[in-house]
């Protein structure tokens, strides 16, 4: 289950997979000082990025530090090793000596360990710990997993609640490919949850006039990396807005969809409604953008008016959806992200 010691020093195994894991460890080992990646594709198109041995080896340290992950940590790595995210954790495991289990991944990887199998430390994208949850047969080894660190994609409503129930830590990141990971952590059930993030020690922050985030550090090789993420900033921590690139002006008010979708996705858990979602908007002659709401899948036992009702509870009549449409399934990324706008282009072209 979990690699030998010598693995990048065995013959390459044969499995594709666990080959290429093989292949980016012996590449380290032998002491290679830069490394091409391509970023998630998320929020524009995927591109390629290089970023040298320092940056990751900084990054690594940070984590080990901040979660206190030391030598000997067992390590459940289960997210694409072709992105930032799971190949951090081979860095991870090569720089602090960690015994790492790797499996290809796969919605509910626990599906895919060895019975009774316990780890110290598991990074996951929150829809495989969803995943987890929603299984009868692993709903309860979540502890297994050991620490939790969430990334990929927002924490929604219904996942909370089971996260705040939960006695090992579960943590969020907030990072990019070009932050070789994550650079901030918020704690979800600690024993409340906290709603900002604090910076990983080393990390230089600031806002630009539009209020978005911009980073530098060793991580970054000490160039700026200005994002489009709407911030307010206190200290060393700061709270997630939205993205700048998913603000709306709908009859003359700034909408944040950021903030809608979190609206609606409690709105969802407090009806019980299991199906994907997210906001959007569509031209409109009078308002200029109009906010829509896209849901994946058919409703089961609740109505589309129920569901405005709710939303309408928490926010204002310019912030409620005008419309909804339903996508039979929605399109994602390779690292498993929704694609919204591809999304919706399935309902604009019907």
């Amino acid at each position: 289950m979990f690699l030998p010691a010598d693995f990048w020093e065995r013959p390459r195994p044969q499995d594709v997979y666990l080959g290429k894991a093989h292949d980016f460890m012996r590449q380290w080992k032998s002491g290679e000082t830069e490394f091409t990646l391509h970023t998630s594709g998320s929020t524009g198109t995927p591109k390629p990025i290089v970023l040298t041995r320092k940056q990751m080896t900084t990054s690594a340290l940070a984590t080990g530090a901040a979660l206190d992950l030391g030598a000997g940590t067992r390590a459940l790595v289960c997210l694409n090793i072709e992105y930032i995210a799971g190949l951090m954790m081979l860095v991870r495991g090569m720089e602090l000596n960690w015994q790492l289990c790797i499996i290809e991944p796969a919605a509910n990887p626990l599906l895919l360990t060895e019975e009774g199998a316990q780890f110290d430390f598991t990074a996951l994208v929150p829809m495989q710990l969803a995943s987890i949850f929603e299984n009868p047969a692993t709903s309860d080894k979540v502890s297994s997993l050991g620490k939790i660190l969430l990334g990929g994609a927002p924490v929604n409503a219904g996942l909370q609640m089971q996260i705040a129930a939960l006695e090992v830590p579960v943590y969020q990141s907030y990072g990019m490919t070009e932050t070789v990971s994550h650079i901030a952590l918020r704690r979800l059930n600690c024993p409340e949850e906290e709603t900002k993030y604090t910076f990983l020690p080393g990390i230089v922050a600031g806002t630009d006039d539009r209020g978005c985030l911009f980073v530098s550090g060793d991580v970054t090789n000490g160039e700026v990396v200005q994002t489009n993420d709407l911030t307010e900033m206190e200290d060393n921590t700061f709270q997630w807005i939205g993205r700048a690139d998913n603000v709306i002006n709908s009859g003359g008010v700034k909408i944040v969809l950021d903030k809608i979708d979190a609206v609606v996705a409690a709105a969802f858990a407090s009806l019980e409604v299991a199906n994907a979602h997210f906001t959007w908007w569509q031209p409109d002659q009078k308002l200029g953008q109009k906010l829509v709401l896209v849901i994946e899948g058919e409703l089961q036992f609740v109505s589309e008016n129920t569901i405005m009702e709710e939303i309408r509870k928490q926010v204002s009549a310019y912030e409620t959806p005008k419309h909804t449409y339903f996508v039979q399934q929605f399109t994602k990324t390779p690292t498993g992200k929704v694609d919204k706008r591809r999304s919706f282009s399935t309902v604009s072209a019907s």
